[in-house]
């Protein structure tokens, strides 16, 4: 089955910054949905037309995929206002931020807990990978038709590097896929 609109695809993939940093490594395959909102329109175009099996190279440029990094993102926030078991590398909703937070900060956006000083906390709205072109090697493991819930919920149950806030899942739980 080739891949088209409305169908699952199980990749695996090896995803690297243009220096050749590792990223991400999905070893397992795991499901997404070509036309719903699970993977980045870049990577659905060129996935377009192969089939399992196929093995699949591209850069993806900042504006095609996460974004150029906007300073306008970054908060100093007062300590005090923040938990004391607060670590670095969590994420918090902005609408879940603690009261007396910038009024400033879009409450739309996921923010990632940067640097903790004694005094501040440095807060960033951006996506972990804005500003950066990525290189991703991915592997079509298989390509099946969606079912109908996948295609009503846009997705297989899966987000192209979703963050998941903290408070949802707990500390640690902070995944890229």
């Amino acid at each position: 089955m080739d891949i088209t609109e409305q169908c699952v695809v199980a990749l695996t993939w090896t995803l690297k910054d243009t220096l050749g940093e590792e990223l991400d490594v999905l070893d397992e395959p795991v499901e997404f949905l070509i036309g719903g909102h699970d993977l980045l329109p870049a990577i659905e175009a060129a996935l377009q037309g192969h089939a399992a099996g196929a093995k699949i190279e591209l850069q993806i440029e900042p504006e095609q995929a996460f974004g150029d990094f906007n300073d306008k993102l970054l908060f100093l926030e007062p300590r005090h206002l923040f938990p004391q078991d607060l670590q670095e590398g969590l994420t918090m909703e902005g609408h879940a931020l603690p009261e007396g937070c910038h009024h400033e900060a879009p409450k739309d956006a996921l923010y990632t807990i940067t640097d903790i000083y004694p005094e501040h906390v440095v807060l960033d709205g951006n996506h972990p990978l804005a500003g950066i072109a990525i290189r991703i090697s991915m592997k079509v493991e298989s390509v099946r038709e969606a079912t109908e819930e996948e295609i009503g919920r846009g997705s297989a149950g899966t987000g192209f590097f979703r963050i998941q806030p903290f408070h949802s899942e707990g500390p640690g739980s902070d995944t890229l896929h």
